[in-house]
């Protein structure tokens, strides 16, 4: 029986790895491989889910009209520049397809969001991986690195997994030498949890640049990754081209409303992001205690940078009950969890030991 046909990539392409769930001999278990907020829906966003969860059998609003018009107020954009999907992945994906065809090339740093590469792929595009200098963008590189197929920049800032960061006069010089006609993203998914102050946000830089669009989710500091709310930023013709590669009814009407909840709560939330930072701080002085080299962080994870030790790593940490999320023979990145969560995997890197 002959076999349907596919397209050729598929059988280059990975499989999306996703954080993994493991239980220690004594039945904790710690997940801190999926840059998880650790804590729940506040109330009055649980009350808006459970308010939502009784119009399940009407279809979601397609236009996401309400949430949009709270993210144009909460940002002070016009709606027109407001474009949503299923999480930030998924607008990414929609961004690739914008651009994506044979010929053309994306660009982002290597490594940075593992999603990059398998939505190029998907996308028809060529992808131009510019290597991390320090654990950070090396936007010089970059800058050096545009030709005229170039479409499309991404730069994850602050950067998962290393969370470092780019600071405001570097972008600045990097945004200045990247030609009009290439769109660079800045995906921003982690900035709630930004404290260095030169590190700018990204909607400063989006206002008087029609290339340049902000990518952010509600996944992470608002807790809201079961859900899948993500949002992008940009000038008309970027967003007008988001909305066009967009699946109907991807954001379903409680995530909507959870979304827009979450927004009114938004003071009470950046409370518990504070905590986030703390324990942030703390895990890093740590690691760092122990002998670890830990670059510093802007992101809800720290970056272990173990090469060939990092799968041992990971699977000593396991042990423990502790996931950690390792990339291959290059480093493990953990996520900030609560307080008992964090001090098992201390515990567990402090036992591995630095070599």
């Amino acid at each position: 029986m002959t076999a349907p046909r596919f397209r050729a990539v598929l059988d280059t392409m990975p499989a999306y790895t996703p954080g993994k769930v493991v239980v220690g001999p004594d039945g904790r278990s710690f997940k801190l491989s999926s840059n998880e907020s650790p804590f729940g829906p506040l109330p009055s966003v649980r009350e808006a889910i459970a308010a939502a969860a009784a119009e399940m059998h009407l279809y979601p609003d397609p236009a996401s009209v309400t949430l949009t018009e709270a993210l144009a107020e909460r940002f002070a954009v016009p709606c027109e520049h407001v474009a949503l999907g299923a999480g930030s992945v998924t607008l990414a994906q929609q961004l690739f397809e914008t651009v994506g065809e044979p010929g053309a090339e994306v660009m982002y740093a290597w490594r940075s969001f593992e999603a990059y590469p398998v939505l190029a792929d998907l996308s028809g595009a060529t992808s131009v991986k510019v290597s991390l200098k320090d654990e950070a963008h090396d936007l010089d590189a970059m800058a050096e690195a545009i030709t005229d197929a170039t479409r499309m920049i991404f730069v994850c800032n602050p950067n998962n997994p290393t969370g470092t960061v780019k600071r405001t006069a570097e972008l600045v010089e990097f945004l200045d030498r990247v030609p009009d006609d290439v769109l660079v993203i800045l995906d921003e998914a982690y900035r709630e949890y930004v404290r260095d102050e030169d590190v700018p946000d990204g909607l400063a830089l989006y206002r008087d640049r029609p290339n340049v669009a902000v990518l952010r989710t509600f996944s992470k500091a608002y807790g809201l990754a079961g859900l899948r709310v993500g949002y992008l930023i940009g000038h008309e013709p970027v967003v007008a081209a988001a909305r066009k590669t967009m699946v109907p009814f991807a954001i379903n009407r409680i995530a909507q409303a959870a979304a827009v909840a979450s927004l009114k709560a938004e003071d009470e939330l950046l409370e518990r992001v504070e905590t986030v930072v703390k324990e942030r701080a703390r895990v890093r002085e740590a690691l760092i205690a122990q002998g670890w080299t830990i670059p510093p962080t802007e992101a809800n994870f720290v970056w272990m940078r173990l090469g060939d030790r990092s799968p041992a790593f990971a699977e000593f940490c396991a042990g423990y009950g502790v996931a950690v999320r390792p990339f291959g023979a290059e480093g493990v990145r953990i996520s900030i969890g609560d307080r008992e969560a964090n001090d098992a995997f201390l515990a567990a890197a402090e036992a591995f030991g630095v070599e």
